[in-house]
């Protein structure tokens, strides 16, 4: 059985696969529009979003201080696993159920806030290594809704950069980026 927040990741993880599987090794070091962080970097942490989203769906507390190289052999296609554990993770209704207890925010919440760093990441690391990234139109419009009820706070608690306006001719993807602080016209 699906639930909201798996069918969501569900929509929104292929294409981020699909572009973390095309980044190649002479690519790491390259800048993103996520200052101070290369594409390594950002590989690693979008490695550890889709892994502790799992342990924050089981409504465990997670510890977003330990880091590791995730980028050693196979790392590419372990991603692909992980991602496809997140949305699996997500799938069990009892995952969207009451509060995060390490964060205390509504479990739906916390899933959009995953589902967020998926689709925003994922351009990031499309922009940085010259691909192309659209995501599913439906996490698109979850990750407005998201910013409508989080924005204020993630920018307070330093998650998002100050909003980038953006205007007629952009579109809905601009539009989430920069209201999570991302210039959609970003090039390195």
């Amino acid at each position: 059985m699906a639930t909201n927040t798996s069918e969501l990741l569900g929509a929104a993880a292929p294409p981020t696969v699909a572009v973390v599987r095309a980044i190649s090794d002479d690519q790491l070091d390259l800048p993103t529009p996520c200052p101070d962080y290369t594409v390594r970097d950002l590989a690693n942490h979008l490695f550890d979003v889709v892994v502790n989203f799992q342990v924050l769906a089981r409504h465990r507390e997670v510890d977003w201080s330990t880091k590791a190289d995730q980028l050693t052999e196979g790392w590419r296609e372990r991603f692909a696993d992980e991602a496809a554990r997140l949305v699996e993770a997500w799938a069990d209704p009892a995952a969207e159920e009451g509060a995060s207890p390490g964060m205390g925010l509504p479990q739906r919440t916390v899933g959009l806030m995953g589902l967020v760093d998926l689709a925003v990441h994922g351009w990031d690391l499309a922009r940085a290594t010259g691909q192309s990234y659209r995501p599913a139109p439906e996490v698109t419009e979850a990750g407005h809704r998201f910013m409508d009820e989080m924005g204020p706070m993630g920018r307070q608690m330093g998650a998002f950069g100050a909003e980038v306006e953006t205007g007629p001719g952009h579109t809905e993807l601009d539009r989430l980026l920069g209201r999570c602080g991302r210039d959609p016209a970003w090039v390195r």
